[in-house]
């Protein structure tokens, strides 16, 4: 009589299927791990854009009290105006000479030394940073200031060209200037900001006067 031991193929058996479970379980971790990733991956993106959003507002902040401390910014609007890639200038001389423009600059200097500077700071603080300046209205009593910085915004899987781009729309921002419109450039995040100009009469003895009217 042939007895038929089957213990060992159950054995077998209940081995393949432990492998099946381990392989089904790492296939499952990964797939969260993944989804994990692209949450960090995107929430990253998101947290980098409100940065570059408060430096820029943070920036133009800055150009906005260097026009205050100017005594005729308005007479000198048009001197603000900067395109986008322009060249960076050099300080005027009584800039270099004193090292503190304002003490004997005049506001004609002033401005050429501020737009320089600043220009600087710009490209020194945002990722291929540039700025647009641009004289608002026909009273030249408002100046535009575009900042634009490197898109980081992926397109969405699945998305069509026309949902992308309405998606980006909102960071396409364009300002009016006196001589015609400034608009974001292609592949860059923009953010527009409007300053008002001032122009502070100064006291010379029993006299007060605004200076370069």
């Amino acid at each position: 009589m042939l007895i038929y031991d089957i213990s060992c193929e159950r054995k077998a058996l209940q081995k393949g299927i432990t492998l099946l479970e381990s392989l089904v379980a790492i296939v499952v971790m990964a797939l969260g791990l993944l989804g994990i990733v692209g949450i960090q991956m995107r929430t990253l993106a998101d947290t980098q854009t409100g940065v570059r959003r408060a430096q820029a507002v943070k920036l133009i902040e800055d150009l906005s009290e260097r026009v205050r401390a100017n005594p005729n910014a308005i007479g000198n609007a048009t001197s603000y105006a900067v395109a986008w890639g322009s060249t960076l200038g050099t300080p005027p001389a009584c800039a270099i000479n004193s090292g503190f423009p304002a003490s004997s600059c005049t506001a004609a200097q002033l401005v050429t030394y501020d737009v320089d500077r600043w220009l600087r700071s710009v490209r020194a603080n945002l990722p291929i940073g540039d700025a647009a300046v641009f004289v608002s209205g026909s009273d030249a009593r408002q100046l535009g200031v575009m900042l634009a910085w490197r898109e980081n915004e992926r397109a969405r899987e699945g998305d069509s060209a026309s949902e992308t781009s309405a998606y980006k729309s909102i960071f396409s921002v364009t300002g009016t200037s006196t001589s015609g419109s400034v608009t974001c450039p292609a592949g860059k995040i923009c953010h527009l900001q409007y300053i008002n100009l001032t122009q502070r009469c100064i006291p010379s003895g029993a006299l007060v006067y605004c200076s370069e009217i």
